[in-house]
């Protein structure tokens, strides 16, 4: 498979790995970008997490909880600009379909917008907005939480740029507690801060564990390292595997002494009642939508030809 100049860009843009690199790379793999991305890390190159699945559409996350503490939801709903993002109107329609997605408990986005909202549907909401505002508006994506023995926490970073909702769950009525609710406020907003993909590492898939094994055995076979020292050596990358993307195994960002896994233990130990992480969501705004990219320098040139 033939590669362009553009391609080994775009790995650039994807990987952060040197020019040079890349080209090697998309050699080595035929012109392949997944499997290109892969042979990086397995000559042990420094790369960057992958942005391409981010690129950033306009809009916002919304949260609600219920006084109680018991359900809570995420809402993103998308507009055309930040400008019209920022505004009042599209502030209180985003939270109103947050709202709606706790209440409701609708199965999925369409059964959402034909569900009443008071005297209109969802839609009739979204379309009334739309007029008021003078931009496409759409609902995109929600998720809701509920609990019989817990508390729903969320953090909403930079007016919805991320939205996070937690929950933990607890053998005692912790809802008065208010050294239990920053808890939890600090740990929701650590999971916006290092983006972890799983609570536990036993929620970690098997293909998912083996396959960075595979990674880290090449890895190490490139180093020069004879095949007994290069299980023990994957072993204990697989530990770091797991810090990376389980939230228990991360250090705390408000405290990288402790694991979050150890400081609710603590916490847990101090108010004498089991306490435990039971679920998270987290949404980036415009996470996997395209974005229109205007270039201004075509646009000149377009404009002097006329």
């Amino acid at each position: 498979m033939a590669f362009t100049a553009k391609d080994v860009a775009k790995l650039r843009e994807q990987t952060g790995a040197g020019m040079m690199d890349c080209k090697k790379a998309l050699t080595a793999t035929d012109g392949d970008m997944e499997k290109a991305a892969e042979y990086l890390r397995e000559q042990g190159v420094n790369i960057a997490a992958k942005k391409a699945s981010r690129i950033a559409s306009e809009g916002a996350v919304a949260a609600f909880v219920t006084d109680n503490g018991k359900v809570g939801a995420l809402a993103e709903v998308n507009c055309e600009s930040d400008f019209v993002a920022k505004s009042e109107p599209f502030v209180e329609l985003s939270t109103a379909v947050a709202r709606q997605v706790a209440e409701t408990n609708p199965a999925d986005v369409e059964t959402l917008l034909a569900s009443k909202a008071g005297k209109s549907t969802v839609t009739e909401l979204v379309n009334n907005a739309t007029a008021k505002i003078g931009e496409k508006l759409s609902v995109r994506r929600f998720v809701r939480f509920e609990t019989k023995s817990g508390h729903q926490e969320f953090y909403l970073h930079m007016g919805g740029k991320i939205g996070v909702l937690l929950e933990v769950e607890t053998a005692s009525d912790l809802s008065k507690n208010a050294d239990f609710k920053t808890m939890c406020h600090d740990i929701a907003m650590h999971i916006a801060a290092s983006s972890p993909k799983y609570v536990y590492p036993e929620e970690v898939p098997a293909a998912e564990t083996e396959h960075e094994k595979e990674i880290l055995k090449t890895q190490a076979m490139n180093e020069g390292k004879p095949a007994a020292v290069a299980e023990k050596i994957i072993a204990g990358r697989i530990k770091k595997f797991y810090k990376e993307i389980c939230l228990v195994e991360q250090e705390f960002v408000k405290n990288p002494d402790v694991t979050v896994g150890q400081l609710v233990a603590d916490f847990a130990k101090k108010v004498g009642t089991a306490v435990k992480i039971s679920r998270f969501a987290c949404f980036v705004m415009g996470e996997g939508l395209e974005k229109k990219v205007d270039n201004l320098a075509e646009e000149v040139a377009k404009m002097q030809n006329k």
